[in-house]
């Protein structure tokens, strides 16, 4: 199997490359909407790169294009920024070594510690999966108590709360901001040319990171008030994936279907 099904040109030599969060903003609308986004960007592979920012973790994402037609995105920013990798043209997702070193570093095998300060405290409950360079909970929000926060921090850790229903332990600094534009950096890619997307508090970081932007229309209302004064941020109308396309037709970035 061969994702990238035609010869492109390098992701940076092209007009637009689009950094999108999945869960409410890729993935978000109707279904007539999503098909609308996923067709244009098909028929545009050679001027529109494709890069996931999201908080899920790399078996969902081949999961995801293999089973639900997914757009096959050719990088991939996951695990809420602790991840950073490209996807090859088997459709397996391999890490960039040399852009994980430095997150890895921070991290420093803090799993097993964390687990352990963080075990038993009411309204976190630990998520199954083995990430790398993170420990992930769901969060009930009228049990949950916040010294989970103090416990984080005397780790030298980040916590990041999202949707009121996810508990984040990261790297210190590490998070989808830095990394996607640590990625960008890395291929090449003018940042004027990107639009990054989302609509809850995990995307923060790179919605204000000073690339482009774009709060989707069903954004959490922490995460529009936060955006509040950032002048590079775009406040779309239309919800998921009609407000990623809503955006690059007002920012001009790239020709969009008609009536978009």
């Amino acid at each position: 199997m061969n994702v990238h099904v035609s010869p492109r040109p390098a992701i940076a030599a092209r007009r637009f490359t689009l950094a999108t969060d999945l869960d409410g903003t890729f993935l978000g609308g109707t279904d007539a909407e999503r098909t609308t986004l996923y067709d244009w960007i098909e028929a545009n592979r050679d001027t529109v790169g494709l890069i996931f920012v999201t908080g899920r973790d790399p078996e969902f994402i081949m999961e995801m294009c293999r089973e639900c037609g997914l757009p096959w995105p050719e990088y991939v920013v996951g695990d809420v920024g602790t991840t950073i990798a490209h996807v090859r043209e088997d459709g397996h997702v391999e890490p960039i070594p040399a852009l994980e070193e430095d997150i890895a570093a921070r991290w420093n095998d803090a799993g097993p510690r964390v687990r352990d300060a963080l075990d038993g405290l009411p309204g976190l409950k630990l998520q199954p999966t083995a990430f790398r360079y993170r420990v992930s909970y769901d969060l009930t929000p009228l049990k949950y108590d916040n010294v989970a926060e103090a416990r984080v921090e005397e780790m030298g850790l980040d916590w990041l709360i999202s949707d009121n229903r996810y508990f984040d332990v990261l790297p210190k600094g590490v998070s989808k901001g830095p990394s996607i534009k640590r990625l960008i950096a890395h291929l090449g890619i003018p940042e004027a040319r990107v639009l990054c997307a989302g609509d809850t508090l995990n995307d923060f970081s790179m919605l204000a990171s000073g690339l482009p932007a774009v709060a989707v229309g069903n954004s959490e209302t922490a995460l529009k008030s936060r955006l509040e004064g950032q002048g590079t941020v775009y406040h779309a109308s239309a919800h998921g994936a009609a407000g990623i396309l809503e955006a690059i037709a007002a920012l001009d970035l790239h020709e969009t279907p008609k009536g978009d």
